[in-house]
């Protein structure tokens, strides 16, 4: 198999959504978050809390729908706690954002070894089975690569319209973004900015808990330590990418998808000529390029990493 037959295949397409599908979730949740004005470089451990939650409800017995909604009331605790400290108390972004890091990845980890401290290989669950959509299922090519995906995959691209309408088409959209671009003008409005802001992390957390939960309950079976495997910054990266801009966070989600499947691929034939570690290596390089260049002239929001203080001019 050469170059053109990966592309050609629909298997590379069908595995290009799947591994999208993460990234948009959390791209989406960094993005609401940082068009309020607020970093949330808390998303890495965010994430993996919620792939332990989601995980944990259904191996203790729940069903898939709760897995998930527990999840993201999980990351929302965790952008709760983080809104409280950089939108409540103003203090550092970045730091308060490392700090939920940490705090999120070992509180998963020491919680999943209290609660199965025999456990020496990961167990596994039920995770969400793949639906076939009537007819279109069946097309071919078309059929595999779009149509026969779990719910939780239809989700990740049905969300997406649905955060533009609301960023860009309601009032609470609109507050959002003038929260992010002057808060000043929000509060002359009568509306109180650290709501707004607090709302979209906490928000925007939850879409990152679930983009972990995706992990362990519809691309794999099982929780693992390490499995977010530094797509929380990946993420991060990919709004900037995006110019803030719901449309091109999917775009630069299923770009880096696509650079990752075709890795995987690539490295089965020249495996053998090549270390691993420079295919493992390339999506990451590729992204960081296309971010730097993207980068240069994009738009970010005025009041980003800004503390807001009433009665303070910004």
């Amino acid at each position: 198999m050469d170059i053109l037959d990966i592309f050609l295949s629909a298997s590379f397409w069908a595995a290009t959504i799947r591994i999208a599908c993460p990234l948009i979730f959390a791209t989406l949740g960094e993005l609401i978050c940082e068009r309020a004005g607020v970093l949330n470089l808390g998303i890495e451990g965010i994430m993996t809390a919620g792939a332990m939650a989601g995980w944990m409800w259904v191996y203790q017995g729940g069903d898939l729908l709760g897995g998930v909604l527990f999840a993201a009331f999980v990351g929302g605790l965790f952008g709760l706690l983080h809104a409280q400290f950089t939108v409540v108390l103003a203090l550092s972004q970045h730091v308060t954002g490392i700090g939920i890091t940490m705090l999120a990845s070992a509180l998963s980890y020491f919680v999943f070894k209290m609660l199965l401290p025999e456990t020496t290989t990961p167990p596994k669950i039920v995770p969400f089975q793949n639906i076939e959509i009537p007819v279109l299922s069946e097309l071919p090519f078309v059929g595999e690569v779009f149509f026969q995906h779990t719910a939780l995959t239809y989700a990740a691209f049905i969300i997406v319209p649905i955060i533009i309408y609301i960023l860009y088409k309601t009032p609470l959209g609109l507050a959002l973004r003038v929260a992010g671009e002057s808060p000043n003008s929000l509060e002359s409005q009568g509306i109180n900015v650290f709501t707004i802001r607090t709302l979209a992390v906490v928000f925007g957390s939850s879409l990152m808990a679930v983009a972990g939960a995706y992990l362990t309950m519809s691309a794999f079976d099982a929780f693992y330590f390490g499995m977010v495997n530094g797509r929380g910054w990946i993420c991060v990266a990919l709004v900037i990418f995006a110019s803030w801009q719901p449309g091109k966070a999917l775009l630069g989600a299923l770009l880096f998808a696509g650079l990752d499947a075709m890795q995987v691929r690539v490295q089965l034939q020249l495996g053998s000529f090549i270390p691993y570690q420079v295919f493992l290596m390339l999506p990451y390089i590729l992204s960081i390029v296309a971010m730097v260049l993207v980068a240069r002239k994009a738009q970010y929001p005025k009041a980003l990493l800004q503390p807001y203080r009433r009665g303070e001019r910004s």
